[in-house]
């Protein structure tokens, strides 16, 4: 059983920071990449940002420069630094990781698993 635990959402003013991360817990042998999407209502979910076991990052367009993604490999956790938070973000971010694990008859599987979402509020 794989567990993906989301913290640090809340309301912020625009032009303001936010922190999120991401735990990932259960019978993991290891992480490839990990990221960010988020969806807004009625809209398709879209990708923030991803980062892979090596370190490299991809970036949506509209958080270039704003937003960036780091992974910490001993504590299976990824998180999202946001600046200069605008309006427009505010919505759910949702974190997803593709796991390695391990079943009872010991082959070893890959998944991507999901969290269940933090909001993210940014007041004009």
């Amino acid at each position: 059983q794989v567990q993906l635990v989301e913290s640090g959402g809340g309301l912020v003013q625009a032009g303001g920071s936010l922190r999120l991360s991401c735990a990932a817990s259960g019978s993991i042998v290891s992480i490839n990449a990990m990221g960010w999407y988020r969806q807004a209502p009625g809209k398709q979910r879209e990708l923030v940002a991803a980062i892979t076991s090596g370190g490299s990052t991809n970036y949506a367009d509209s958080v270039k420069g704003r937003f960036t993604i780091s992974r910490d490999n001993a504590k299976n956790t990824v998180y999202l630094q946001m600046e200069s938070l605008k309006p427009e973000d505010t919505t759910v971010y949702y974190c997803t990781a593709e796991i390695w694990t391990i079943q009872p008859m010991g082959a070893m599987t890959r998944r991507g698993y999901w969290g269940q979402g933090t909001q993210v509020t940014v007041s004009s």
